[in-house]
């Protein structure tokens, strides 16, 4: 899959990126969990889309990787398309 074929609010089956950008780590607590949150941007050859990294990803990934999210989700905050692994996700550094 490739960026520009990305729709908010669905499945994400596998996609390659390369990050461009990354944020600092804050630390996030809900009711149900907490842990660390970072934003990153990752691009391909068709455009560019906002990356949300989860706990032992912020630390794992950096400005220049490659990587790959398997079976992701696309969710959408403030307008904009955010993807990240979900709940059932899997991102390896290529």
């Amino acid at each position: 899959m490739k960026v520009n074929e990305v729709k908010a609010k669905q499945a994400v089956d596998e996609i390659e990126l390369e990050i461009v950008s990354k944020g600092e780590a804050r630390d996030f607590a809900t009711e149900r969990s907490s842990g660390k949150v970072c934003n990153a941007a990752g691009k391909d050859d068709t455009g560019e889309i906002k990356l949300s990294l989860w706990n032992e990803q912020c630390e794992q990934i950096n400005e220049g990787d490659k990587v790959k999210i398997e079976n992701g989700w696309c969710g959408e905050y403030q307008g904009e398309k955010q993807l990240s692994t979900g709940k059932f996700g899997k991102l390896t550094k290529l």
